[in-house]
């Protein structure tokens, strides 16, 4: 049954190992395009899903989430917020064209605007070239320093830089590690384990958000998705046409 939940990260969050597979928008033949963007209603977004889930056979464990919109500001809040927890490639992806097509949208209503006189702004210019000649003056210069001999207090300044240096990446990857934990997001999941037809049938069924038009859903599929499942924050057991 779909339902409302909150997703978070574990503190014993695991590696999983499973098939994948999002859909959203701009998946040829499965989203609806016209003049102004491409759309996707959440259930044709799940019989997309169900329709590959039914054709894997065998017995599967699943987990499905979806988040979904009925307009492009809540559908970008809830990317936002849902790739931030769970930072998959294809949910930045998906972020970036949506944002893409609103702009786009946006500049077609728009006059062009009157080029400028000045120059653009400063920016690193950075080649592949321009990283290599650098990095090789930087180990000229590290053999240098090699050859010029050291001292005891000259190790002792780089014993104590390096340990300063360590000290502050430690905590550079604590403090993410707490925002990591601390975020959390609103998504519509689906939990299930059985033979494959079976599970592809019952994810059909009263898919919530009928009126969105905006949906992104992922099915994840495998013989252990405990990790996933673990993400899961039951707020809702109910599915809903308008939460």
């Amino acid at each position: 049954m779909w339902r409302k939940a909150t997703l978070s990260i574990p503190g014993n969050m695991a590696a999983v190992n499973c098939a994948m597979l999002p859909v959203h928008p701009w998946v040829y033949g499965v989203g609806r395009s016209e003049e102004s963007g491409s759309y996707l209603s959440p259930q044709n977004a799940v019989d997309h899903l169900a329709g590959k889930l039914a054709g894997s056979g065998g017995q599967q464990s699943v987990v499905v989430f979806m988040v979904c919109a009925a307009d492009h500001p809540a559908f970008m809040q809830a990317l936002t917020q849902f790739s931030t927890v769970l930072p998959l490639p294809v949910f930045s992806q998906v972020a970036r064209m949506a944002n893409t097509a609103a702009t786009l949208a946006t500049t077609k209503m728009q006059l062009p605007a009157r080029a400028g006189n000045g120059l653009p702004l400063p920016q690193s210019l950075s080649t592949a070239t321009s990283r290599m000649a650098i990095n090789a003056q930087r180990i000229a210069q590290a053999k240098e320093a090699a050859g010029a001999g050291a001292n005891l207090a000259g190790l002792a300044s780089a014993l104590s830089g390096f340990a300063s240096a360590k000290a502050v990446a430690l905590a550079s990857v604590e403090s993410a590690l707490n925002g990591l934990l601390a975020g959390s997001a609103q998504a519509w999941v689906f939990t299930a384990s059985g033979s494959a037809a079976t599970l592809a049938s019952e994810m059909k069924k009263n898919v919530p958000q009928q009126d969105a038009v905006f949906t992104l859903a992922t099915l994840f599929a495998g013989e252990d998705l405990i990790t996933l499942e673990a993400m899961i924050n039951d707020t809702d057991s109910h599915a809903g046409t308008g939460r």
